[in-house]
């Protein structure tokens, strides 16, 4: 059975975990535990800086370490080396929307289509209001395309400039995003995770999302609430700024509401099932189409031109893609949180890179059955149905760790757990909805796992910044284990 989903094709056929028999438990350990020191101390030297090098060779190092124990255990170097580039190539498809990202991003700020969103989102958005009102937006786009990436990487990217003018810290801003985000990505019948997990578990999707509602809904509740709570305690600006930031956008850029025909377009087309590589690509170049037709003035600018001719607009939209864009407003909020900036496609590199070396650690850790080990011995100590449940939440969540990829987190806990459930008499939707309460919300707390890498790098947020707002992703696996505590909820098997 193959199943495909927005970031990359998944054989879950082909997803095996190696069960090395003379590999202890402490061994499997030791990558893990080196890793650990390294990224703990990375923090500590380079602060927001450890994700540009550090931790990148961190992985590399506890990835030998790994390798290294796999030699002791007689496991051959072109094996391990196998594992890692078949992880590599699972990522292919992400490398490229990350790059695509970059792209877009840079086009919708020339153009003008992120300038107009924050204009008009600072003239209809109340501070007080704002957070609760960017998770609801996003829970409803992402419950619209089925896609936690999409969703942020267009009005997420937006509703952060919007924040940022009000001076809301920008963690906070991003875990509204990603809360409003992830639940679309766990509810939505068109997300790829809410079909992959009650494959693995064996249900089908409606039965899945229907039984995920009584776990997901309370969640989502106590978030908004959260985020109503934070809105009422941060102290609004005043009338004159919010005027002041509004005149700033109207001069810098050209304002007008036909802007919005390309969000909407890039919506429409992932609402109707078009790739989201495909709906991206298409996004960037007609924001560089809007950007010749509506800003020439700007994208002269951006091509260091004195005239505006098709050499300079090709130019200017060109360097919106690819390269490092600034255009400054005048307004000193405005230009200190770089609201009008851009990395474009070489600001997402340093992203890639870390996706490259995790999928290296995740590689060999698989390969020499240190992954198997730590998971069958999580499953020995799940004598009770909470234990089964804690078991399956945690694993998920390791293996976000440490596979540093979200879709691992839901398919190999998946096949470990299916018969343990199904054994206990319990329905196989209950696994399937801790496969998603617990593997597809958490990725993004691990700056290294795939999810953490992207959406860090698409909202200009580090993961330690927004980790603490991310409230949705941080209480779903708590929520399904207080479920699971009290058994409410807890569907058995039935027999005719």
């Amino acid at each position: 059975m193959q199943h495909k989903n927005d970031n990359l094709d998944i054989d879950i056929d082909d997803i095996i975990l190696h069960d090395n028999k003379s590999l202890r438990f402490w061994e499997a350990l030791i990558p893990i535990i080196v890793l650990i020191i390294l990224l703990a101390y990375n923090v500590y030297i380079y602060s927001d800086e450890a994700t540009s090098g550090p931790n990148q060779f961190a992985l590399i190092f506890a990835g030998v370490v790994a390798a290294i124990i796999g030699f002791s255990k007689n496991i051959r170097y072109n094996d391990m080396l196998e594992a890692v580039v078949d992880n590599v190539k699972s990522t292919g498809s992400a490398i490229f929307i990350l790059l695509m990202v970059g792209a877009l991003a840079g086009t919708w700020l020339i153009s003008g289509i992120i300038p107009t969103m924050i204009f008009y989102g600072l003239k209809i958005l109340n501070p007080t209001f704002f957070l609760a009102a960017a998770l609801l937006i996003c829970c409803i786009i992402s419950l619209a395309t089925g896609s936690s990436w999409t969703t942020t990487a267009t009005i997420g990217i937006a509703l952060m400039g919007i924040g940022k003018a009000l001076e809301l810290p920008p963690g906070m801003i991003a875990g509204a995003v990603l809360s409003g985000a992830y639940f679309g990505d766990k509810m939505s019948p068109l997300s790829d995770t809410t079909n992959l997990a009650p494959a693995m578990a064996g249900t089908d999707v409606f039965t899945h999302v229907k039984y995920m509602a009584y776990t997901t809904v309370p969640t989502i509740t106590i978030t908004l609430i959260l985020f109503l709570i934070l809105g009422f305690q941060h102290e609004s600006v005043d009338l004159q700024d919010n005027s002041a930031l509004v005149s700033s956008i109207q001069n810098t850029f050209n304002v007008n509401p036909l802007l919005f025909i390309v969000p909407l377009v890039v919506i429409i087309m992932i609402v109707k099932k078009a790739k989201p590589l495909t709906a991206l690509f298409v996004g960037t170049i007609l924001a560089g189409i809007f950007a010749v037709i509506f800003q020439p003035e700007i994208v002269m600018k951006i091509a260091g031109s004195d005239t505006f001719n098709f050499d300079s607009a090709y130019k200017g939209v060109m360097n919106a893609m690819t390269t490092d864009v600034y255009i400054p407003s005048g307004n000193k909020i405005l230009d200190e949180n770089e609201l009008f900036s851009s990395g474009g496609m070489g600001g997402m590199l340093s992203t890639i890179w870390l996706i490259l070396c995790a999928m290296f650690f995740g590689g060999i850790m698989q390969e020499i059955g240190a992954l198997q080990k730590i998971s069958d011995s999580l499953l020995k100590v799940a004598k009770s149905t909470f234990g089964l449940f804690a078991s399956t939440t945690f694993t998920c969540i390791f293996f976000n760790g440490t596979a540093s990829d979200q879709y691992l987190a839901i398919v190999v806990p998946g096949k470990m757990y299916q018969k343990a459930f199904n054994d206990r008499g319990l329905a196989p939707e209950n696994l399937s909805r801790t496969l998603e309460d617990s593997g597809t919300v958490t990725s993004i707390l691990f700056p290294w796992n795939t999810g953490g890498a992207y959406q860090s790098k698409t909202l200009g947020v580090g993961t330690g910044e927004y980790v603490w707002y991310a409230f949705f992703n941080l209480i779903s696996p708590i929520m399904t284990l207080i479920f699971a505590y009290f058994n409410i909820k807890i569907r058995k098997l039935t027999s005719k």
